[in-house]
């Protein structure tokens, strides 16, 4: 079923029928031409919290939608962090030239669709699908339920690295991604974050435990931002790992906001800034535009570098 033009996600059906509608190899230039102006390009963003770099690609190689490219999270949607972690956390914004370019060796164009796939919770692609929104591309959309949704509906897979071209793009062509001059997004620091937490609604998508202080896996404290709220964004999907419907949604986040659902009132984080894009898709989905919530980026392994600032535990 095709997801209505203004919705974030696509179904896996819709992108299957997309990808389908490519010429036979024998199809005269023409059609080829035709295609590209309608097939999406498709980005693979697998990665795994506590596994190597490479794991996301090794990933990719064993199987993958075809014609799908893969995408680095830690190369390509994000700068490498200091050492140790600083300020700007463990996934700071990448540099927006750098990202461009990735885009563009990833196929992207701007006049072309795009759609971006995980391994299942949409948690990385939704990293990638807001930092193309952020910096002007008009048409990206994340697979629902990703690859896991993919397989389960018969989809095919493909071993090895894509064509140079990726899907439906000439054979050897190269994006011709730029981002805008100023990016369209909100983004957050320290001191905004706690500004928003202290008059308005600042969202912590970690899970509930890492949120009360009860484990900390990877940063150098336990605990949340004081004023902050929990909002795990497991609870942003349904049991097979798709989102749940738009209504759901929309009456979740009215739940956990106070209705004013402006930049300066909202702001979502989560352990690096990842994650917290999972929750402004979600937002999305429900009908709030991602230009009315704000990014921050250093997040909690950026709020948690620095000894010296306040760290609350337990519920809200």
């Amino acid at each position: 079923m095709r997801q209505p033009e203004s919705s974030p996600l696509i179904s896996t059906d819709q992108l299957a029928a997309d990808l389908a509608a490519a010429p036979a190899d024998n199809a005269d230039s023409a059609d080829h031409a035709d295609h590209a102006d309608r097939a999406p390009i498709v980005l693979d963003i697998r990665w795994k919290l506590g596994e190597p770099s490479e794991y996301g690609h090794e990933e990719y190689l064993k199987g993958h939608i075809p014609g799908a490219r893969y995408v680095s999270l830690d190369q390509d949607l994000a700068e490498h962090p200091d050492s140790p972690v600083g300020g700007r956390g463990r996934h700071p914004l990448p540099d927006p030239g750098r990202f461009a370019a990735a885009m563009r060796r990833a196929g992207v164009r701007t006049d072309r669709p795009v759609v971006v796939y995980d391994g299942g919770d949409s948690t990385q692609a939704a990293r990638a699908w807001w930092l193309l929104r952020h910096h002007g591309h008009p048409d990206v959309r994340v697979l629902d339920g990703g690859l896991a949704a993919w397989s389960a509906a018969g989809g095919p897979v493909e071993q090895g690295e894509a064509p140079a071209g990726a899907a439906g793009a000439a054979e050897g062509a190269e994006g011709d991604f730029a981002p805008a001059e100023r990016g369209e997004f909100a983004v957050l620091d320290h001191d905004g974050a706690a500004a928003v937490a202290a008059s308005g609604t600042l969202l912590d998508a970690r899970a509930g435990a890492r949120y009360r202080g009860e484990t900390e896996p990877i940063d150098p404290a336990a605990g949340h931002v004081p004023g902050a709220v929990s909002a795990p964004t497991t609870e942003n999907l349904d049991a097979d790992g798709r989102f749940r419907s738009a209504a759901a949604l929309k009456e979740r986040f009215a739940r956990l906001g106070s209705g004013a659902w402006d930049a300066d009132g909202v702001a979502v984080y989560c352990g690096s800034g990842v994650t917290a894009t999972h929750e402004i898709l979600a937002m999305a989905v429900a009908g709030i535009s991602p230009e009315n919530v704000a990014l921050y980026e250093g997040s909690w392994s950026g709020w948690a570098s620095d000894p010296s600032r306040p760290v609350a535990t337990g519920e809200a």
